[in-house]
């Protein structure tokens, strides 16, 4: 934390007051991201649901739940691009008025079939999108020393997917399916229409004039982009593939009822999401690489306790909460670890190339676990498989990753760095 300071001390504009506008933003584009990511989530709670009244395998129940999350991961990409190219004040009202016309399609005519669900999942991911435009938004608002703080409140948002999971199956059960698309729908409408109105780019906000496949192209070329989405596909991914199939998990496997699976499920996005900004914050002052090291050394041990399919209480409990614990750390300190190794003019692109393989990273664990209980009738074999990846990517921070921020740990810039190529923006989301 010392040497960290010390940096942003260096650097000009640190210590300068943060304008009370900041703020405002912030919790604008906070709200923002909730309430997409709220759209984004409706059909994992009901994906159970679905295989009942659709007659669903079990693989067309995982990949029902999974489209949207790998739509909206690779449309980080374009999103994000467009977001340095015209502004979250464009593209905050956009993406949420354009995710109203796929919610309004599943709640009114697109879930009476599982090809229409298919459909209507493939343009919710527009929701997920969302991220893209948060964190360069906020990123430009906080001068460095703030950023770690203000990304990292930005990334509750992400808890968005709690709500749906604690709303959408009881609204149902109460009044209608239709009942929480409508809901999400009208509340997408408030707020783009509030954003529209409040939301402001940063002041001096630079535009990028290069074209987007040179900048993407530039980005490809960081041996940072690739490290972190690598790890953030494990960490990230792991929190995305356990937040839309754990409802089916708990059911099929511990034959819970589907308002107390989706409720467990909440339980475990709000762990994980709490400790996103935590391992942010930890990253700081330990550094990302042993704040990796510890997240992923815990998703290698729950998910072996796991794969034995012990007693929920307290065992089974204890081992999915510690991951979540987990998984939303080493969110955070994969961040922190792309703050510390990236040129400051890229910063943005390779948000958006992570995240897009954090959010891919969550697409495929679904598919596998559902084939694999559809194949031997345990999650034993998913689990494992699980277990194995994580550890795989424990030794690759071990080993790679270390060597890359020469031994430090990942607390501070690499030696002979310009000042003006470290990164000025620790993203904890």
């Amino acid at each position: 934390m010392v040497q960290s300071a010390k940096t942003h001390s260096e650097r000009p504009g640190s210590g300068s007051p943060v304008p009370g506008r900041a703020w405002l933003m912030l919790a604008l584009a906070t709200i923002g991201f909730a309430v997409n990511f709220w759209a984004w989530a409706l059909l994992s709670p009901l994906g159970p649901r679905f295989k009942d009244t659709l007659d669903l395998t079990s693989f067309q129940q995982s990949l029902l739940v999974a489209v949207p999350v790998v739509v909206g991961s690779l449309g980080r990409i374009p999103v994000g691009a467009l977001t340095d190219r015209f502004g979250g004040r464009m593209m905050f009202p956009i993406v949420s008025a354009a995710t109203i016309v796929p919610v309004l399609y599943l709640g009114l005519a697109g879930h009476d079939s599982f090809a229409a669900l298919l459909v209507g999942g493939f343009f919710l991911g527009i929701g997920g999108t969302a991220f893209a435009v948060g964190v360069p938004l906020v990123n430009a608002w906080f001068p460095p020393e703030r950023r770690g703080l203000a990304i990292g409140v930005f990334g509750v948002g992400m808890g968005g997917t709690a709500i749906s999971a604690l709303t959408t199956v009881k609204l149902v059960d109460a009044q209608s399916m239709s009942t929480p698309f409508l809901i999400t729908a009208a509340v997408l409408a408030v707020y783009a229409a509030t954003a529209a109105l409040l939301l402001r780019d940063a002041p001096g906000r630079t535009v990028p004039t290069q074209p987007l496949a040179r900048r993407l192209g530039a980005t490809l070329k960081l041996r940072i982009t690739w490290q972190a989405s690598a790890l953030y596909a494990v960490a990230f991914g792991g929190y995305v593939a356990f937040s839309v199939y754990l409802p089916t998990y708990l059911k099929t496997g511990y034959s819970l009822s589907q308002a107390d699976a989706a409720n467990r499920m909440a339980g475990f996005v709000l762990l994980a999401v709490a400790m996103r900004p935590v391992g942010g914050w930890l990253s700081d002052r330990l550094g990302p690489v042993r704040v990796l090291a510890g997240a992923l050394g815990v998703v290698v041990a729950g998910a072996l306790v796991q794969s034995f399919t012990p007693g929920l209480v307290p065992l089974g409990t204890v081992a999915f909460l510690a991951m979540a614990a987990a998984l939303g750390a080493g969110s955070g300190a994969t961040f922190a670890l792309v703050a510390l190794q990236t040129p400051a003019n890229q910063v943005g692109s390779v948000t958006g190339v992570v995240g897009a393989a954090g959010g891919l990273g969550g697409f495929l664990p679904p598919l596998v676990m559902g084939s694999l209980y559809g194949e031997y009738g345990t999650y034993a074999a998913g689990l494992a498989l699980l277990a194995v990846v994580a550890a795989a990517a424990l030794a690759f921070t071990l080993t790679g990753v270390r060597g890359a921020t020469d031994g430090d740990g990942g607390r501070g810039p690499r030696p002979g760095r310009r000042r003006g190529q470290h990164s000025t923006a620790h993203t904890t989301a």
